[in-house]
């Protein structure tokens, strides 16, 4: 026995959202420079569908003894370039394509941000100073 109608619309209206949406669609496929910058294009995709139907009364059997069923589905997708990865050496940038965002700064600054803290325990290696001293609020102040 099949399924019910409305169970082919949803299951078509999926298999086509799938196919149109995959990997390639949000994380495009990289384009390599000439001078080794590799450059990937990312996107924010959004969709939604809607599937509905009806069934009418038993005096309208046709000759398969099933109700007419009257259906219909959509989908919409939404695709929105956000900004692009560019890998050059050894640095990662994320290059948007919307306007300014303060967290672009911040993400832009977390490798340099990094670099320099652990440059400072390095130093601090380097010159003998394996310990730390602990603040105890708790201790009497001479």
């Amino acid at each position: 026995m099949d399924g019910h109608p409305i169970e082919n619309l949803m299951k078509s209206t999926m298999e086509n959202i799938k196919n149109m949406i995959d990997v390639d669609t949000v994380i495009g496929n990289p384009v390599s420079a000439p001078d080794g910058t590799t450059i990937i294009p990312i996107s924010k995709v959004s969709f939604g569908f809607a599937s509905g139907g009806s069934e009418f009364k038993d005096t309208n059997l046709d000759s398969s003894n099933r109700h007419p069923f009257a259906g219909g589905s959509g989908a919409g997708i939404s695709l929105k370039p956000v900004g692009f990865l560019v890998v050059h050496k050894n640095t990662i940038r994320f290059l948007s394509v919307t306007e300014y965002n303060p967290y672009d700064k911040i993400i832009d600054a977390m490798p340099q941000a990094i670099d320099m803290i652990s440059g400072l325990f390095n130093k601090d290696k380097a010159n003998g100073d394996n310990y730390s001293e602990v603040y105890n609020p708790c201790d009497p102040c001479d």
